[in-house]
């Protein structure tokens, strides 16, 4: 079978059965991706329909801009906390943070272990010491300025132990004393 048209194209030799078969299977190509793409709509409609249970545009937007009103609350609130947490840091460097207690017998005469020296050190083993003596006729204390875990000022045997024990963090167990 010889077609008019196909003979001015140039192609008058061509089998019109091959033609038909390119066309059935470039149709059916044509169907399988219109399946494949009614199926990703009904699928993206699915999301959508879900996305927007119970909204409208104006209540989505008034969402969105919820979260980002949120978003820059957390994100201020983030930059005074982070400020904050740095200025308690600094404060916490002199605060007192080690303690070194032991009790001892001041005198021979007195028992119970009545005298005490306590070490009150910061993070840089500055600080104080305190002594408290015990004796028949009263209680006398007195303070020794602590500056790097050493004392200008000579220092006892009790003094020094309550020193190595605030800078190792044992503060001591009175009792075990």
């Amino acid at each position: 079978m010889n077609s008019n048209f196909l003979s001015k194209i140039g192609l008058s030799n061509f089998d019109i059965g091959y033609l038909f078969l390119i066309l059935f299977i470039v149709a059916i190509v044509l169907l399988v991706l219109l399946i494949v793409a009614l199926v990703q709509i009904h699928s993206f409609k699915n999301k959508y329909q879900k996305f927007m249970q119970g909204k409208n545009a104006s209540s989505l937007e008034k969402d969105i801009m919820s979260l980002y009103e949120d978003n820059v609350f957390i994100k201020s609130s983030m930059e005074k906390n982070k400020k904050d947490i740095e200025e308690l840091f600094t404060k916490h460097q002199t605060a007192f943070q080690k303690l070194g207690l032991v009790k001892y017998d001041a005198f021979k005469e007195m028992g119970g272990k009545l005298s005490f020296t306590l070490a009150l050190l910061d993070e840089n083993n500055n600080g104080f010491l305190m002594n408290s003596v015990h004796s028949s006729d009263g209680c006398y204390s007195y303070t020794k300025r602590v500056k790097n875990g050493d004392s200008e000022i000579a220092l006892s045997n009790e003094e020094k132990v309550a020193i190595e024990r605030a800078m190792k963090g044992t503060a001591s167990n009175p009792d075990a004393e």
